[in-house]
């Protein structure tokens, strides 16, 4: 015997061949509820069935949001999931991603295929959203005129910010002439002129939602040159308009917190930025103060005034350092002017003459200096300090032997010298 396979060989390569069918990766399946538990994981294990036949089905816990309502006995729904094999059981079974009511159905699949349609032709491409603006002045609201979300739109706006407007068109938002009336709404706010517009109603089925997913209010909010917000049910509901709005709220209450800036925030951040501003211009007017202070010095250095000034104090220095030099060279000469006095003075006649010596000449002016300069008889002249002596030689004396003559020779003479004279 040749090519035997275990259970489990073939279970998961029939399991292969059935993953590899893309019909069966993604399909749709009408049926009745029946064999319904809810498993303590929060999976949900259930079987589907029709007059000839029936499918085993799961939906896991992490699908569970695929979910709208309690699944039961005896329900007509129809499954989006895929088909696979359970090895272990070898057995083939659904597992739902996506249950909803039949009649719900239809209308599944009408929304699955306007949303192809309308991504492919660019409609929910982030280069078509325009931003919201953070302070707008007048906010355009499409919705009903009575019921719950317009009632707390307004509440939510005067709360946060009293002076922002709001503009209501009162629009029909559920049943045949709903889609009609909420393009008219959309187009009449966009040409009155409102800084930002909501769309959108409180919750519902998905028939009561239905107007959010027609064509013409998709190419409505498309076309609009007024950025849109839309708020359409609750969290859980998704539409059409969600997906071409500007920007999704996930309730009309939302849409409301989202489109009307708060009044506090904004006053504190104008406080914010008047005392940022205040810093700026306080750094930018120092460092001005600081600039013009270094002109200010560079100018008074280069300044005429200032050069002058420089000079002139450069000339009284110098003129200091020419007087200092004057007066010690002055000091310097008169020092040694007393010096050459003083010797001078030393070797002065008149300084003989006071120390008690006397000048001996001549009576025609000639001065004696030897005794060989005169002769006894002759007539001399004695000058002293405080006059003259007129004198004739008597007697001459030398210093080896002693002459004597009528006269005394001339001479300088002093006191206790061994020349005497007779006057």
């Amino acid at each position: 015997m040749k090519n035997i396979y275990s259970v489990s060989q073939v279970n998961r390569y029939i399991k292969s061949l059935i993953s590899e069918d893309y019909f069966l990766s993604r399909i749709y399946v009408r049926g009745e509820v029946s064999n319904c538990k809810y498993h303590t994981s929060g999976h949900i294990y259930f079987t589907l069935k029709d007059r000839e036949g029936a499918i085993p089905c799961v939906m896991f816990a992490g699908s569970r949001s695929g979910l709208k309502f309690r699944l039961g006995e005896g329900q007509q729904v129809i499954v989006l999931g895929n088909i696979s094999v359970y090895e272990r059981d070898g057995r083939y079974q659904l597992y739902a991603r996506e249950i909803v009511m039949e009649g719900q159905g239809l209308l599944y699949q009408q929304f699955e295929a306007l949303k192809k349609e309308l991504e492919q032709a660019g409609y929910f491409a982030s280069e078509h959203k325009k931003p919201i603006p953070s302070y707008p002045k007048r906010i355009g609201i499409v919705t009903a005129r009575t019921g719950a979300a317009i009632q707390d739109m307004i509440h939510i706006s005067s709360r946060r910010n009293p002076y922002v407007q709001l503009i209501l068109y009162p629009a029909i938002v559920q049943g045949e002439q709903a889609a009609p009336s909420i393009v008219r709404g959309i187009k009449y706010l966009d040409a009155y002129g409102v800084d930002v517009m909501i769309v959108g109603r409180g919750g519902g089925s998905i028939e009561d939602l239905w107007a959010f997913n027609e064509k013409i209010v998709a190419d409505a909010i498309y076309r609009c040159k007024t950025p849109i917000i839309s708020a359409v049910g609750h969290e859980t509901d998704v539409t059409i308009s969600d997906f071409v709005a500007d920007l999704r709220a996930p309730t009309p209450s939302a849409a409301a917190e989202l489109a009307v800036p708060e009044w506090s925030e904004i006053l504190r951040r104008l406080e914010d930025g008047s005392r940022r501003l205040s810093m700026k211009m306080e750094e930018r007017l120092n460092w001005y103060r600081s600039m013009t202070g270094q002109y200010e010095k560079q100018l008074k250095y280069v300044s005429p005034f200032s050069r002058i000034n420089d000079y002139r104090q450069q000339l009284m220095h110098t003129e200091d350092q020419l007087d200092r030099l004057i007066w010690e060279r002055l000091n310097e000469k008169r020092h040694r002017l007393a010096i050459y006095s003083e010797r001078l003075s030393g070797l002065s006649p008149l300084k003989q003459l006071e120390r008690g010596y006397a000048v001996v000449g001549k009576k025609n002016g000639q001065d004696i200096h030897s005794v060989e300069d005169t002769a006894v008889g002759e007539a001399i002249q004695v000058r002293l300090l405080d006059g003259r002596l007129e004198a004739v030689v008597s007697v001459v004396h030398t210093d080896t032997s002693e002459v004597s003559k009528q006269s005394v020779t001339g001479g300088i003479t002093g006191k206790g010298s061994g020349a005497h004279g007779k006057k």
